[in-house]
Parts: C-alpha cells; sequence; structure tokens
C-alpha cells in the first residue's frame, strides 16, 4: 500500500508541471502584458507611462523570456514562495491560505452530503425498479442534473427573498456551522447527487443479477442484511470512483457558488484575479485546485483495498 500510494505521489510531479506550464503559457502568450493591462484600467496617464511600466515589469521579473520565468516560477513554489500579487501587493501565499480553508470545507462537506442523501437514495431506487418511487428518484435527480450552479444559487435567493420575512438572504462566510452555509452547500452538492444516485442505481441493479444475492435470498435473509452485507460492499467501488472525480466538479461549482453568496474561497478569488489580470493568483489557485483533485482521488484509490482485497492483490 505505502509502495503504491508513493508511486502515485510520484506520478503526480509531472501532471502538476505540466498544468502549470499551460496555464502560464496560455497567460504568457494569450492575455497580454498584465502590467499594461492593470493600469489601463486605472484612471489617468500611467497607462501611457512605458518608461514606468518597463520598470515595473523588470521589477515583477516579466521581462524576461517564458522558458526563464517558469523554471524560476517552479523554483520558487518548490521552496513555498508563490510570489505577490501583481494588484494588491501581498503575499500569495498568505491570500490562498486565508481562501483555501473556505473551499476545502464545503467541498469536503458537500462530498459527505452527496453521499449520506445519493447513495440511499440510488439503492431504494434499484430495489424499486420501474416503480413510482424509481421514476421519481431519477426524475428528480435528471431535474438537479440539468440546473447550473450559475442559475439554481440566483433562484434560490429569490425564492428566500421573497418567503423569509425581512427579506434577509444567506450570503457571506460564518465558518462551516453557520446557517448561512446551507444554501450553498446544497447548490453546490446537485450535480454530485444526481450522478452518484444514478450510478449506485446502476451499480445494483447490476449485482442484484449476481449468483451470491439469488443466493442470499434463497438462503431466507431478510432484504436488510442481503443489501448491507452483500450489496452495498461491491457497488461502493464504482462508486467512490465516481466520488474522487466529483472533486472537479466541486472545484468548477465553486466558482459560480462562491461568486452568488459572497464566500471568500478560492473560486471568488479566481474569478477576481482573472478580472484583474493578477497572474500569480491564477497560477496558485490552479495549482491548488489541481493537487486537491490528485489528493482525492489518492484516497479513493487507497480506499478500494478496505472494500475488495482483490484490489490490493492486482496492486
Amino acid at each position: 500500500m505505502l509502495t503504491y500510494a508513493l508511486k502515485r505521489l510520484l506520478l503526480w510531479i509531472p501532471s502538476v508541471v505540466l498544468v502549470l506550464l499551460a496555464v502560464y503559457a496560455l497567460a504568457f502568450y494569450g492575455a497580454g502584458d498584465p502590467i499594461k493591462l492593470i493600469f489601463l484600467r486605472e484612471p489617468g496617464g500611467v497607462a501611457f507611462d512605458p518608461v514606468r511600466i518597463e520598470a515595473i515589469r523588470e521589477a515583477a521579473g516579466l521581462n524576461r523570456p517564458f522558458i526563464v520565468q517558469f523554471g524560476n516560477y517552479i523554483w520558487n513554489v518548490l521552496h513555498g514562495d508563490f510570489g505577490n500579487s501583481l494588484t494588491s501587493g501581498r503575499s500569495v501565499g498568505r491570500t490562498i491560505a486565508a481562501a483555501a480553508p473556505v473551499s476545502i470545507q464545503l467541498g469536503l462537506l458537500a462530498i459527505v452530503l452527496t453521499a449520506i442523501v445519493a447513495i440511499p437514495l440510488g439503492v431504494i431506487a434499484a430495489l424499486r425498479q420501474n416503480t413510482a418511487l424509481d421514476y421519481a428518484i431519477l426524475g428528480s435527480a435528471l431535474f438537479l442534473w440539468a440546473i447550473p450552479a450559475y442559475v439554481a444559487g440566483p433562484i434560490l435567493m429569490v425564492l428566500l427573498i421573497i418567503i423569509l420575512p425581512g427579506g434577509s438572504v444567506p450570503y457571506g462566510w460564518g465558518g462551516l456551522f453557520d446557517i448561512r452555509v446551507i444554501l450553498p452547500l446544497l447548490v453546490l452538492s446537485f450535480h454530485p447527487i444526481a450522478l452518484i444516485v444514478r450510478q449506485t442505481r446502476s451499480a445494483v441493479i447490476e449485482v442484484l443479477s449476481e449468483d451470491f444475492v439469488r443466493t442470499a435470498k434463497a438462503k431466507g435473509l431478510p432484504a436488510r442484511k442481503i443489501v448491507t452485507r452483500h450489496i452495498l460492499r461491491p457497488i461502493l467501488t464504482p462508486v467512490l470512483t465516481q466520488l474522487g472525480l466529483i472533486m472537479i466538479t466541486l472545484v468548477n461549482g465553486a466558482v459560480f457558488v462562491e461568486l452568488v453568496f459572497g464566500l471568500p474561497g478560492l473560486g471568488r478569488l479566481a474569478i477576481q484575479a482573472l478580472l484583474n489580470s493578477d497572474y500569480p493568483i491564477i497560477l496558485a489557485v490552479t495549482l491548488i485546485a489541481s493537487v486537491l483533485v490528485m489528493i482525492s482521488n489518492l484516497l479513493i484509490d487507497l480506499a478500494y483495498p478496505l472494500l475488495d482485497p482483490r484490489a490490493a492483490e492486482r496492486r
């Protein structure tokens, strides 16, 4: 197990470097000079002072060749230095450290909520296949899947303004146990819940046709024991795989959810950095998001042998 984990960690290195290389190349060649873009948005004649702009570019190291800039960035990141913001001058590391806990807590809670809600619903839908209950669960899952986060968030906020007295809405961040976290958590969980419900239902229907399930039924075991002892364990492997992939959905959805509900997380920080052409923050957010996705998938892979001992033998 330890050897497998170390191998996966070593495989992360080229993956993360390639992601950063792609983002760095897009920023270097595609969007234009960030210093000029920043000052062009400011009033006054600063944007027309090429001498001052060139001095700022030189101080930020942006006048060097691409490969030199990228090499210096990787070297600094390895030493824990993400650089400074081009707009505020603050340390990018400190900015990320303040925003990352919000996104990580919200994402983990969304995964827990998805597992608690979606897996039982998927099992129930499979056991009641082609009944009204099955159609209701599947229809609700399809409905949730069809609503993007940037649509569901504003609609729910408008409904709360209409329903709640005084028009109060959950805006801002007060911690994981604050009541204001409920609405963004639900919006962020819509797509994952719909996906896991369908995945669980399909997996259970497939397992129900296996010989060991028919044997358990022939022995007269109660339905509850058949589900908990014989069905859940084999279906959790593909479901866990989907839960690992869902982290990508959560990272993408957090951009809209945090913007709509005023959460000071990585998603909102990324939007502000894109609008301000603040490349050091964009690169840092990309790096953190990539590492989060890789860590979640590594944890899922390490959990496979606990559900299926044959997985450990294959590795």
